[in-house]
């Protein structure tokens, strides 16, 4: 029974690893102190949200449609992609963010069965808002924070 636990453990350990090595309490220490920084920043996200009267759902729609990247602008099903959303679940954000005044649908002129989505200026003085904010917070504290934990990831699979 306790030989069987330690392989177990054994192959737990070296899965994890992408060289065989096993973990140490390092990597474990690391891996909660990024999940940490990563659950502070996005707390703090919806925080701003809120207070802009955003969701933080609607925040990132809105984050989704402004930085797409792709060929001409984003549809439903993009932003649906990017939020990790069924495509009816994006359907009825959209009407929300469209019901605020927030975005537009616009007919692609090549092909009318596509829409396009478009933030309005009210949205765009949204999202920049946020954003700023959120840009500020990952320079105060997150992003030196992720710099050292990243780089005690690297550090870690040296040994």
């Amino acid at each position: 029974m306790v030989q069987a636990k330690k392989a177990q453990r054994s192959r737990v350990a070296t899965s994890a690893g992408h060289t065989g090595s096993a973990m140490h309490d390092s990597d474990y220490a690391a891996l909660a102190q990024f999940r940490y920084q990563i659950r502070s920043f996005l707390a703090f996200s919806e925080a701003a949200a809120a207070k802009h009267g955003l969701t933080p759902t609607q925040h990132q729609a809105l984050l989704g449609i402004k930085g797409f990247v792709g060929p001409g602008p984003a549809t439903v099903g993009d932003v649906a992609r990017f939020l990790l959303i069924r495509h009816h679940s994006a359907v009825e954000l959209i009407d929300r963010l469209v019901r605020l005044g927030l975005a537009s649908r616009v007919a692609d002129p090549e092909d009318a069965r596509r829409v396009h989505l478009k933030l309005t200026k009210r949205g765009e003085q949204k999202l920049q808002a946020l954003s700023r904010k959120n840009l500020e917070e990952l320079r105060r504290a997150a992003s030196p924070a992720l710099s050292r934990l990243l780089k005690s990831f690297g550090a870690s699979g040296k040994a």
